[in-house]
């Protein structure tokens, strides 16, 4: 392992390399279905022969066997396993042309029935990886030869629209910035070009948000057209081909290896993992799961034991790690992890109402009470804080300022007289009128310090409004918004707050107003918008509360540090 990468080692908290003397075979051709070739390394304790297990790990991102790849691949190795890395289809060497996602089940599936005719090949195979590592996992777990007995995926899922275009709408931010590190960022070589690059494309990327219309995006901040970013923005229906052809999600039930999936609860493939997390747990698979306070770029030590200890268990037969129970998520707010059967726990179902005057409470609102309003003006977009993305300050911020804009609503409860945990899906039910028929509702939940000086994001989701939406008499349309699972604890004297508007660009892409094409609009219309919350009209966010009851789960807890603490 190089100095750089064991200083990346310890400043992401992973073991120190143990200096144990490793075999490195690189650049090894292996035969695709189609006669292309693809170039993988092999690293192994030294002399291991056919004594130990072995562990996939394939990846688009960095040439094989280089930069921060090597850091796992040699603490994996150090552990016992062989470890083959393979570079994808079109990447670094690898022959063919590679397009995002696109045969990653062929060639995984391949893979697998090479590695199990070499003669170093004890039998027993494993997968590993974060994100798109995470991704080739799950693509090619079903229908898997047997030797294949172990995968971790990571801050991954089998389905990919919704990452893209979550509930329809084009993920702006992700999408764009996911290209210009893919194609550009990542194509520099060296960490010290790839961090120039980086921060150069932080000034390229603003002005690619900025830019209408939308389908020139991509050319303006990286220089050249993208066939993803144009696929991903273009193709909106999830049966439409770019989409269908890469979506392994109706297939995922299929897997019979073992599954333990690592998740964050600010992260975007957060719904589409723990769809994946049923899946499997519906077909009784049994699979793990750990979600943790994380971003997609952070809980890399966390994922990193959590595979070993898969490993050991299903690679080695050693299960003397394994937790009892096969769900373990961190509570937010008070920091602690919660053992539990599966996910979600035992919730009740807990309505807060919105008042007037930007009241949240239980108690359902009354007669005459006059809508909430304010303006949506896509020339001046309603922005985002943080929350699941992975630019600067992701995951949990303070949105006071945020909140300020005029064209965002707050509804605030009353202090907690005592601690609150909620653990499950949240969504929001509003009474919503538009002066538009094109128009987008946004909601997040928030944790209120005591003080007031503090607005956390929790969790959010985005729902689109286009003609034809049922109205009553009035015009008034009942929407639903679906926010992410979450699992927090409101501590007592903290405040419930949910935000409404309609918009948090670029995060998500901003409504023109105008029914225009998401890639060719230009023409910008503002709206007036308004959230009623009368007795006839109950606008609610539902939360799934935890009574702590006798028979409530969670009633155990574990700690991931040893502290109590959740790592983030």
């Amino acid at each position: 392992m190089s100095i750089g990468n064991r200083f990346l080692a310890r400043y992401l908290g992973l073991p120190p390399a143990k200096g144990k003397k490793l075999d490195v075979q690189k650049d090894i051709a292996i035969p695709m279905r189609d006669g292309v070739i693809l170039y993988a390394d092999l690293i192994s304790p030294a002399g291991a022969g056919a004594g130990v297990p072995a562990i996939l790990l394939r990846t688009p991102y960095t040439a094989r066997s280089a930069g921060f790849i090597r850091m796992f691949t040699d603490l994996l190795a150090e552990a016992g396993y062989h470890v083959l890395v393979q570079n994808c289809r079109g990447t670094w060497g690898s022959g063919g042309e590679w397009f995002p996602f696109g045969s990653d089940r062929e060639d995984g599936l391949d893979t697998l029935d090479w590695m199990a005719r070499q003669p170093w090949f004890n039998g027993s195979l494993g997968m590993f990886g974060v994100s798109y590592w995470g991704f080739a996992q799950l693509a090619c777990g079903p229908g898997a030869p047997d030797c294949l007995k172990a995968l971790v995926p990571q801050m991954a899922a089998s389905r990919l629209y919704n990452v893209y275009r979550r509930g329809g709408i084009f993920s702006f931010l992700l999408t764009l910035s996911w290209n210009y590190s893919t194609f550009v960022t990542q194509r520099k070589g060296g960490m010290l070009s790839q961090t120039v690059s980086y921060y150069k494309g932080l000034r390229s990327l603003a002005k690619g948000f900025s830019h209408l219309p939308v389908s020139e995006a991509d050319s303006v901040a990286l220089g050249f057209t993208s066939p993803f970013f144009q696929g991903a923005l273009m193709d909106e229906d999830p049966a439409d081909d770019f989409w269908s052809s890469i979506d392994y999600s109706s297939i995922t039930s299929q897997i019979t290896a073992p599954v333990h999936f690592v998740a964050g609860w600010y992260d975007f493939f957060l719904p589409d993992e723990l769809a994946d997390y049923r899946a499997l747990r519906d077909a009784g698979r049994n699979p793990y799961l750990t979600i943790g306070p994380w971003t997609h770029a952070s809980g890399v030590k966390e994922g990193f034991f959590e595979s070993l200890a898969w490993y050991e268990a299903y690679l080695k037969g050693d299960k003397s790690n394994l937790r009892e129970k096969p769900v373990k998520v961190c509570v937010m707010g008070t920091d602690e992890w919660a053992c539990m059967e599966s996910w979600p726990p035992k919730y009740e179902a807990c309505n807060l109402y919105l008042h007037g005057e930007g009241g949240l409470s239980e108690a359902p609102p009354g007669t005459g009470a006059a809508p909430s309003r304010y303006w949506y003006d896509p020339a001046d977009p309603t922005p985002y804080v943080g929350g699941a993305i992975v630019t600067p300050d992701p995951g949990p911020r303070n949105n006071t300022k945020l909140e300020s804009r005029a064209d965002i609503l707050t509804f605030t409860s009353g202090p907690m007289e005592k601690d609150m945990t909620i653990m499950g899906p949240v969504s929001a039910g509003l009474f919503v009128r538009s002066t538009l028929e094109h128009t987008d509702y946004y909601v997040r939940l928030c944790d209120v310090s005591p003080d007031g000086k503090r607005s956390t994001n929790i969790c959010e989701g985005i729902t689109r409004l286009k003609p034809g939406a049922p109205k009553d008499g009035d015009g008034i349309i009942n929407a639903t918004i679906t926010l992410t699972d979450t699992a927090y604890c409101f501590k007592a004297g903290h405040r419930i707050r949910i935000q409404v508007s309609s918009g948090a660009h670029p995060l998500f892409l901003r409504n023109l107003g105008t029914g225009e094409p998401d890639g060719t609009g230009v023409i910008m219309q503002a709206a007036d918008q308004e959230i009623f919350h009368d007795a006839g009209r109950r606008s609610a966010i539902t939360l799934p509360m935890i009574k702590k009851g006798p028979d409530d789960i969670p009633h155990s807890h574990e700690t991931q540090d040893g502290d109590g603490q959740c790592s983030g």
